[in-house]
């Protein structure tokens, strides 16, 4: 898995509420226990294999001509839920996710 496309590690962006707070939380200035967190985070979707030095050189290389330096990955493997759909069961699909905690003033975000 050595040699794999930094395309298939890094799947794509993980965008909710939750990780909009975590890329938002260096700006925020007013909460005390929020003002240390001067280093940003992103998430990503990433492959249920990879490992987190894997994501960790995906996210480098991807990235490189913002050249930005990966501090430190988070994984959390997500499981499967139950939907219901017109009264019939389903599952939604298990994926695993990558919080990435770059460099301070480190951005991937073009507009900041």
């Amino acid at each position: 898995m050595n040699n794999k496309n930094p395309f298939d590690v890094i799947k794509n962006r993980h965008v909710t509420e939750k990780a909009r707070v975590l890329e938002q939380l260096q700006f925020n200035s007013n909460n005390p226990s929020v003002k240390k967190c001067q280093n940003p985070k992103y998430v990503f979707v990433v492959d249920k294999k990879a490992s987190k030095y894997q994501i960790a050189q995906a996210v480098e290389e991807i990235y490189a001509d913002k050249k930005i330096k990966v501090l430190s990955v988070n994984t959390i493997n997500v499981k499967q839920k139950e939907r219901r759909v017109r009264g019939r069961i389903g599952f939604k699909s298990a994926f695993k996710k990558a919080i990435v905690t770059l460099e301070s003033g480190d951005s991937i975000d073009d507009n900041v």
